[in-house]
């Protein structure tokens, strides 16, 4: 649950058998090298076979749940995930390593996917995030603003600077003329918030939709400087995407009104 601060020095804002026959005619009529332009929902029965996603740590909760969804509506599919750090995972896809889609939480992650050529097509922002200041429960060291986060004694962690929370972190950081020298940097987002989860960190800097994920596990602070560092998620099939047609599918469902209403409700913003 997010904690407003009670600082009054600061404001906080805070078919048919024929039908199927005919598609499967069609399919089969088709050049094997050509991408179908037709509908994920019209060609549903065609898509067959696993589709995996590399995706940003934060998406990991709704992603899941839109799997689960794909896999439901695409009888014969499975969906399987790789969540990190966006750095490490556009590393791996430049290194080679097989995946249909990627899902980074910041343009400059994903520019280094498509800077190589490995995206098809231009990437497209889904959905947009912010930070938070996640605390033990009860917030016992009644942290209410960003240079709280500088008290003698506190245990504060970081993502790492090369990841996007980390970079969003220290813009934010930045923009408040706060310097913090952290207790340990973070490979990704959801290793920052154990740390606080298992108390060992008073707090840590991480997307709100983290905090919102974590329940009373921890317990949330906004801060004004997070308007200073909104990062926006791109989301792109892969040019050597094992199965094309999936990863098509798959990103639509993200971009769709119902894909929407599941990121929304885990806390994240329209892009």
């Amino acid at each position: 649950m997010t904690r407003f601060p009670r600082r009054t020095r600061r404001t906080r804002r805070i078919a048919g058998a024929g039908a199927a026959a005919a598609v499967l005619a069609l399919s089969a009529c088709s050049s094997s090298g050509s991408e179908s332009s037709s509908s994920p929902e019209a060609s549903g029965q065609d898509l067959t076979g696993t589709v995996t996603v590399f995706a940003a740590a934060s998406l990991k909760e709704s992603f899941t749940t839109l799997g689960e969804r794909f896999e439901k509506e695409h009888p014969g599919t499975r969906v399987t995930f790789n969540f990190g750090g966006s750095d490490s995972l556009a590393a791996g896809i430049n290194n080679g390593a097989p995946a249909d889609v990627f899902a980074a939480a910041s343009a400059k992650t994903m520019k280094l996917v498509t800077d190589e050529g490995h995206a098809a097509g231009s990437p497209g922002t889904f959905v947009r995030n912010r930070l938070e200041i996640a605390t033990v429960p009860g917030n016992p060291h009644g942290i209410d603003a960003l240079e709280d986060l500088t008290a003698s004694g506190l245990k504060v962690v970081l993502c790492d600077r090369t990841v996007p929370c980390g970079a969003a972190a220290r813009t934010a950081l930045e923009a408040g003329g706060v310097s913090l020298t952290p207790a340990s940097y973070e490979q990704d987002v959801k290793s920052a918030l154990t740390k606080v989860q298992l108390k060992e960190a008073d707090a840590a800097v991480v997307y709100r939709t983290d905090v919102k994920a974590a329940g009373d596990k921890v317990e949330g602070v906004e801060f004004p400087e997070a308007a200073e560092a909104v990062n926006d998620y791109p989301i792109a099939r892969l040019e050597n995407a094992p199965n094309p047609s999936a990863a098509k599918a798959f990103v639509a469902l993200v971009k769709s009104a119902e894909g929407q209403k599941v990121l929304g409700e885990a806390g994240f913003l329209e892009p």
